[in-house]
């Protein structure tokens, strides 16, 4: 059984100085080490709104992308929003975590 051994030191993002590992703000240039994620959108949410809402572009709304949601709203009886949105769900659910949270959740 193999535990995980967390380095007691580790580089600054910014300068390169040494760190301690578990430091939030680097004490040479005052640079924040830990990303923190906002918004908290979820990729199987995203998906399940695409795959039944995306005529009506629920999903848009929902990664914040409102004006593509008032062009889903806008052309939904075309059915092209519905073909879109079944296209997009099946790319969100191939799509990993972490490229789903670089693309629609904001990291400050």
């Amino acid at each position: 059984m193999s535990a995980l051994v967390v380095p007691a030191e580790s580089y600054c993002r910014d300068c390169g100085s040494v760190i301690q590992s578990r430091a939030e703000i680097c004490p040479k240039c005052g640079v924040r080490q830990r990303v923190a994620q906002v918004g908290g959108r979820n990729r199987t949410s995203a998906a399940i709104f695409a795959f039944f809402f995306g005529w009506l572009g629920v999903h848009k709304f929902y990664l914040g992308q409102t004006g593509a949601g008032v062009v889903y709203l806008l052309f939904f009886w075309t059915f092209v929003p519905a073909i879109i949105a079944f296209i997009e769900a099946i790319v969100y659910l191939s799509m990993s975590d972490a490229e789903f949270n670089a693309r629609y959740n904001v990291v400050l």
